[in-house]
């Protein structure tokens, strides 16, 4: 290759190749973002809560609405008192079930939750409290549910550890044969 162009181009080919990407007319153009999807291709989220994680979710909700994701909200509906494994059951099985893409479960901890999630089959529910364990849960362990706990965090930080689990994807590669051991343990339950 006798260009620093062509070497681009050729790289720029083969990173898409291997991401099972495609580049817009062959051509590998550093400066246009959009033709290399690095987000994750979530559309529709289960979003579900507590009686204290009730306001955290609403704001989630309306944040997530804005950004074009389909919400299907699963209750609670008020700031009454209510029992999170109600809910968190009803949002891992919107996920199991294919009606919905992901799941964000709010309850005060976060932590009951997550346990409630990871008892339906088919569920990697992941409690996180921040930007890097958000990312650490999509990106090495493919969770497919969020737990968190509303009165810990800021509705900003909310919506920010929401907002980048939704975006962040699966790397795959050395971290399946870790899921599939996962998943093996609980088909052996």
């Amino acid at each position: 290759m006798s260009s620093s162009n062509e070497r681009d181009k050729f790289a720029g080919g083969l990173i898409a190749s291997l991401h099972g990407l495609s580049v817009r007319n062959e051509k590998f153009q550093e400066n246009e973002s959009e033709d290399v999807n690095e987000k994750d291709n979530v559309r529709s989220v289960a979003i579900g809560s507590d009686h204290g994680g009730f306001e955290a979710k609403e704001v989630l909700k309306a944040y997530l609405g804005s950004l074009g994701y389909k919400i299907v909200d699963i209750g609670t509906y008020s700031k009454e008192s209510v029992d999170y494994p109600d809910f968190a059951v009803k949002v891992a099985r919107k996920v199991v079930s294919g009606e919905c893409d992901r799941g964000i479960m709010i309850d005060g901890a976060g932590i009951g939750s997550s346990m409630v999630c990871n008892k339906v089959k088919g569920i990697r529910a992941a409690l996180c409290y921040d930007l890097k364990t958000v990312r650490n849960s999509r990106q090495h362990n493919n969770a497919n549910v969020l737990t968190l706990g509303g009165p810990l965090h800021s509705p900003d930080e909310i919506c920010e550890m929401a907002r980048v689990w939704l975006e962040t994807r699966f790397e795959g590669g050395r971290h399946w044969r870790r899921i599939n051991k996962m998943m093996a343990v609980e088909r052996k339950r």
